[in-house]
């Protein structure tokens, strides 16, 4: 802009001279010579050339200036998109992070309530566990022994604790709900242990004969199964054994049961 304003300047001024000469001219023209004619006509072309020489640079000059504010004002937008994008970015990442921060403590919550729920459900199957017939406990002694003894100090992860919660619930459940029949050794009213062929209806009763005709009921209870001799019912066991042993047809068979 400094280059620009001197040359604006020197242009003045050469046209200011150029009309102080002219004007001279004028006053005088009736003593002009023809060789001071020439020497006006001549500073007179010269300050045409300068002034479009001085007219061509400034358009020059101008061109090259509103080039590089063009360039400039390009790179500017150039910038403040990029920036626009920085931030947009950065805000989704924000956002995104929130919502993990969120998700994450909605899952410990979640975690916290199984834990205390899973908890609540291995008490309960440790008070259970004495009163399960011998041939299920057998079966879910494995799920028992991976139990921590300790729900509040244990290196066993929750997703295992619950596998285990739920596999013993669902052998009780399945064990519960259909007659089974095994074959036990049980210690007889002479005092001698002898094979028995034991009938157990769900988690509620239990009746075993032997082979020599003595029979017993058995229910379960706090310490565990109690028997009991009931050698007068003993052809009815054998007659529910032979149905389950597809020895003889489905029939109904009067046994006692008691409820508690």
């Amino acid at each position: 802009m400094s280059s620009l304003n001197a040359r604006t300047g020197a242009l003045s001024a050469a046209v200011l001279a150029a009309g102080l000469a002219l004007a001279a001219a004028d006053t005088k023209s009736e003593a002009t010579t023809p060789d001071s004619a020439r020497a006006s006509l001549a500073k007179w072309v010269e300050t045409q050339q300068l002034i479009s020489k001085e007219k061509q640079e400034w358009q020059q000059g101008k061109q090259i200036l509103q080039s590089r504010i063009d360039a400039v004002n390009g790179e500017i937008a150039g910038l403040e998109e990029r920036f626009g994008e920085t931030r947009r970015v950065a805000a989704e990442a924000n956002g995104k992070k929130a919502g993990e921060v969120a998700e994450n403590e909605d899952l410990q919550r979640a975690g916290a309530e199984l834990a205390t729920w899973v908890a609540g459900l291995e008490r309960g199957l440790r008070t259970l566990e004495k009163r399960l017939p011998e041939p299920l406990h057998v079966k879910v002694k494995p799920l028992f022994d991976r139990m921590p003894a300790d729900a509040g100090s244990t290196n066993v992860s929750l997703a295992e604790r619950y596998q285990n919660v739920v596999g013993i619930l669902n052998e009780i459940g399945k064990f519960n709900n259909d007659i089974t029949m095994v074959t036990e050794v049980r210690t007889l009213s002479d005092g001698k242990p002898a094979e028995v062929r034991t009938v157990y209806v769900g988690l509620a009763q239990a009746y075993f004969v032997s082979p020599k005709g003595d029979a017993g009921i058995g229910r379960p209870g706090d310490s565990g199964w109690t028997w009991s001799a009931a050698r007068e019912i003993a052809p009815q066991i054998e007659q529910v054994v032979e149905v389950l042993q597809n020895k003889a047809k489905p029939q109904f068979v009067s046994l006692p049961v008691k409820v508690q």
